[in-house]
Order: structure tokens, then C-alpha cells, then sequence
């Protein structure tokens, strides 16, 4: 059911290999995904508004103001470039210029969703490239019958989500939110904020995928001094790479998580993934115990995360991916509460898009494209589908 948990973050870029024990090591470049390019095309980007900020910030990249920093090149080269926050419905800029667009440049934060129904409108597309990492918002298996390529920029985001998984587990096990706001509204009752606090040191954490993300987790939790660290995936860490974290595998996952204090959710969405942590596996969770998501918030069913919470039987939820993207402003998962009144986490998606992640996977962007124009050939690790498929088990164990 799992397949695929890590080699979505295990692919990366050559200067990182050394650095991560289960990294592919790819030898050769992989076939040129575009053969018949015309001359130009229409390049179409759906990006998030920035807004004051991203006019103040140029390093803001992945914004419709600063378009990845690659609209003077491409016009350059007599391409036309269309960047859009519209995504929604038929009448949004997205779907009427998906029609006769070439290329399409998405982002995981604020997913132009390419459905099937949107690939069979758009015969003319070619190649979808992710300005991040994921690419879930594909239909992918609809993207190979039409010989579509997608690729990712690999690598981009894993420090800055390993960050901020390390940050999210603080901030919930130290009851750090509830705290804040005490101080915010003017209030000064400590015992109640200290009553739900504890020390991360002599827990148990647990990382549902022991990837390129989720060895990072590992990595950086090491110095914290917990019980045990673990891990669920369907591949076993190298042995030295486990050893070096200390860290215990089990390979059942409701047996993985009675034992957790801490659960990190670090694995790709897909058919295998979507629903996992649901009603009935969060009854196997410890009472009282912590879960934080920066995967794919489809990972974890919204309305079961939202009663476990309610009800205690998890003690905070935190992360920064929703379901649906932007959330709505219903969304339960923007209030939901623990007993106690705290126990939520929850941000926009911005995890793996600060400024240092901006840059990488601008420029990782701009080298797909490069290759692409130029008929060259692309690095390995960024194709999840080339002409003939699947070039990855990152969305289940296809190949």
C-alpha cells in the first residue's frame, strides 16, 4: 500500500548524494523529454500572489510579481509567458489558456489542480514541471497515457521541511501556542499553559516515510535525546544510515504508531498514501499522543483528525498542507481544538518555500526548462513521467 514512501525523497541532486544515505545515485542522465518543441509556445505558470511583499522582497520568486525571475529570458527567446493566480473553474486563466499551452509551470503551495478532464482540454501540452517538490496536483496516470512529462525540482525543499517538521513538533509538545496568545491578550496564568507541556527529551518519535525529508527529521532530532527514534517504510534504511540515527524500523503501521509519542508524516500523496492516517488508525495511536503533517494534508482524513483532537485522543496536530489549497475559511482545520484549548499547529503551506527554497527551486525550474527548449537531456532524479511512464516509485511502486 506504502509503495513509493521514499523514493519520492530520496531522488536528488548529484552534490547532495554524499550527504544522504538512501539517495539513487544516477549515473546518466535521463532521455531528452522533448523532441518537437515548436517555436514560440505558450508557457503557462500558476503561481501565488505576493502582493506588497513580493514587491518589497524580489527574492519572493515563486509569486505571480516575480515569476520565478524567468520572464525576461523566456521572452527572449520569443516564447509568450502567461503567470496567474486564477485557477478555479472554467472561466479562471489557467483553464482557458491550458487549452493551447505548451508548457505548464505549477507550484505545490498554490496547485493549479490538472485533472484528467483538464489533460483531455489540452492537447497541446507537453511537459508539467513543479516548482517544488510534489506533484500530486497531476493526474498522473491520465499524464501518461497522453505522453505528458512531469518533472519536479528535487531536492529543493527538503532542508527547509525537515526544519519545519523539527519546529512543529517543538511547538506542540511545549504547548508553544497557546501560550502565545495568552501573552497576546494580555493574560499571565502559567499553570495553565504548563499543565499540557512537556519535554521533547525521552519520547518516542516516529516518522511515517524515511526519505530524503524524513531522514532529515531523523537526523536533526538526534541531539534532542528521545527514547527511541522510528520509522515506517516499505524499504529499509542502508544499515549505516540507520545506525547513524539510531533508528528502529516497524513494518506495521498501527503497531508503529501505538508505540509513538511523536508521529511525523513525511511521504508522498498518492493512491496508496491518501487516507492513511484515518478514524481507525488514530485509535492506535497513544492517547495524548502528537501528529504533525507537512506531506500532503489529503495523507490525513480532516474530519478524523479534527474529532481525535477534539476528543483528546490526540493532543495537538500541526503542519502546514491542507486537502484542499488555500484552505477554505471554513476549514476545520483552522480551529480545531484539544480539550484544553490548544493543540493546533497549523500555517498557510509555506514549508519548503522560504526565501532559500525560492532560490533552489527557481533556478532548478529555469535548468528543466533550459533542457526542455534546447532538447537536452534531463537529470534523473526531477522526472516522476518521461515519454515512456513512471521513471519513479515515488507514487507507488509502478516500475
Amino acid at each position: 500500500m506504502l509503495a513509493g514512501i521514499s523514493s519520492y525523497l530520496r531522488r536528488s541532486v548529484l552534490a547532495s548524494a554524499a550527504r544522504s544515505p538512501r539517495l539513487l545515485s544516477p549515473t546518466r542522465l535521463a532521455p531528452s523529454l522533448n523532441t518537437n518543441h515548436t517555436a514560440g509556445m505558450k508557457i503557462v505558470a500558476v503561481l501565488y500572489k505576493g502582493d506588497e511583499a513580493a514587491t518589497q522582497e524580489p527574492r519572493l520568486l515563486g509569486t505571480i510579481e516575480n515569476q520565478l525571475g524567468i520572464r525576461p529570458w523566456l521572452e527572449s527567446l520569443g516564447h509568450e509567458f502567461i503567470v496567474t493566480e486564477d485557477k478555479e473553474g472554467p472561466d479562471s486563466v489557467f483553464q482557458k489558456h491550458i487549452v493551447d499551452a505548451e508548457v505548464l509551470i505549477t507550484t505545490p503551495f498554490h496547485p493549479a489542480y490538472v485533472t484528467r478532464e483538464i489533460i483531455e482540454k489540452a492537447p497541446n501540452l507537453k511537459i508539467c514541471i513543479t516548482a517544488g517538490v510534489g506533484s500530486d496536483h497531476v493526474d498522473l496516470n491520465a499524464a501518461v497515457e497522453k505522453q505528458i512529462q512531469v518533472l519536479e525540482v528535487s531536492g529543493s525543499n527538503v532542508v527547509s521541511v525537515a526544519e519545519h517538521v523539527i519546529m512543529s513538533i517543538l511547538l506542540l509538545v511545549r504547548n508553544f501556542v497557546p501560550a502565545h496568545e495568552m501573552i497576546e491578550r494580555g493574560d499571565w496564568q502559567v499553570s495553565d499553559i504548563a499543565r499540557n507541556a512537556f519535554d521533547l527529551e525521552g519520547k518516542v518519535v516516529g516518522t511515517i516515510g524515511a526519505g530524503r525529508i524524513g531522514y532529515r527529521v531523523l537526523q536533526r532530532l538526534v541531539p534532542f535525546d528521545t527514547k527511541e527514534l522510528l520509522y515506517y517504510d516499505y524499504a529499509a534504511l542502508p544499515e549505516h544510515a540507520a545506525k547513524a540515527v539510531n533508528a528502529r524500523r516497524v513494518e506495521d503501521l498501527k503497531d508503529f504508531v501505538s508505540q509513538c509519542d511523536v508521529v511525523t508524516v513525511n511521504c508522498p500523496l498518492h493512491e496508496g498514501t491518501r487516507g492513511l492516517v484515518n478514524a481507525d488508525l488514530l485509535k492506535h495511536f497513544k492517547k495524548g499522543a502528537w501528529l504533525v503533517n507537512t506531506a500532503r494534508g489529503a495523507i490525513c482524513d480532516k474530519d478524523a483528525v479534527a474529532a481525535a483532537l477534539k476528543s483528546g485522543q490526540l493532543a495537538g496536530y500541526a503542519g502546514d498542507v491542507w486537502n484542499v489549497q488555500p484552505a477554505p475559511k471554513d476549514h476545520v482545520w483552522r480551529t480545531m481544538k484539544n480539550p484544553l484549548g490548544g493543540g493546533n499547529g497549523m500555517v498557510p503551506h509555506y514549508s519548503g518555500t522560504t526565501l532559500d527554497a525560492q532560490a533552489r527551486y527557481a533556478a532548478g525550474t529555469k535548468s528543466i526548462l533550459e533542457n526542455y527548449l534546447n532538447s537536452q537531456e534531463q537529470e534523473p532524479q526531477n522526472i516522476i513521467i518521461g515519454l515512456s511512464g513512471y521513471e519513479t516509485k515515488a507514487y507507488g511502486q509502478r516500475k
